[in-house]
């Protein structure tokens, strides 16, 4: 029914950057929350950023001033761009959204296959 498709991920050195990207597609109506989670080995998965279709946002307290989350909503497609890159930000990045899909015109949770993100000298 629908489909996230994550574009972006690899391998950078500290101090790089990155840009995600996540389009959302299928039987859609509308798409409200999008965001980036995260999960590195052994941990769980974690907030990274979120976006309302009207623009709020939420970051987690580690990426704040590193990492910004838009959307363009005529796409369904949701980006991350994110500097100053880590080790630490080193995990598989997952994209979330939460669509309204034609029939039944109710709101479903969706996740992408998730994208891998290495920070390594």
């Amino acid at each position: 029914q629908v489909q996230l498709v994550e574009s972006g991920g690899g391998l950078v050195q500290p101090g790089g950057s990155l840009r995600l990207s996540c389009a959302a597609s299928g039987s859609i109506f509308s798409v409200n929350v999008m965001g980036w989670y995260r999960q590195a080995p052994g941990k769980q998965r974690e907030l990274v950023a979120t976006i309302t279709r009207g623009g709020s946002t939420n970051y987690a307290d580690s990426v704040k001033g590193r990492f910004t989350i838009s959307r363009d909503n005529a796409k369904n497609t949701v980006y991350v761009q994110m500097n100053s890159l880590k080790p630490e930000d080193t995990a598989v990045y997952y994209c979330n959204a939460l669509v309204r899909i034609i029939p039944p015109m109710k709101e479903y949770d969706y996740w992408g296959q998730g994208t891998q993100v290495t920070v390594s000298s």
